[in-house]
């Protein structure tokens, strides 16, 4: 992990968007990322997240799967399939972690797949490698 990486390097022209039904989900990874400069915005559900992906153009999206409406699934498909954001990272944060749900998950498209509960250290440096892709993408 290299948390100093993040706390060096300029991210503040970064948004990640995190996308959660539960409240206490959005203000656990708010928490955890608050000491970050990147633009953090939320979503509380996937029609939500839809229209926030569409107006904010996100860099980063931390995506749960089990949503009411539209589920993250659905979210990451629409996502992959826009030629627009089709190259945006997504990991997702799920309470779902059977291999057959992780499996589903990056046949979506997923980047990467946290359980829940989040560890702070696996989400951070999750985030720091993802971020060292797209900076790496960019040379």
């Amino acid at each position: 992990m290299d948390p100093i990486y993040m706390q060096q390097t300029d991210l503040s022209s970064y948004t990640v968007l995190a996308v959660d039904d539960i409240p206490l989900n959005i203000l656990l990874i708010q928490k955890m990322l608050s000491k970050f400069n990147f633009k953090l915005i939320t979503a509380n559900n996937g029609e939500k997240a839809l229209e926030s992906i569409a107006q904010n153009k996100p860099d980063l999206i931390l995506l749960d799967l089990m949503m009411p409406g539209i589920d993250g699934f659905e979210v990451l498909r629409r996502v992959r399939a826009n030629p627009e954001t089709a190259e945006v990272k997504v990991v997702i944060l799920s309470a779902l972690n059977s291999n057959e749900d992780i499996v589903k998950g990056f046949e979506a498209g997923a980047n990467d797949f946290i359980t829940k509960p989040i560890i702070m250290e696996r989400l951070h440096s999750c985030i720091v490698n993802q971020f060292k892709i797209i900076e790496a993408s960019k040379k």
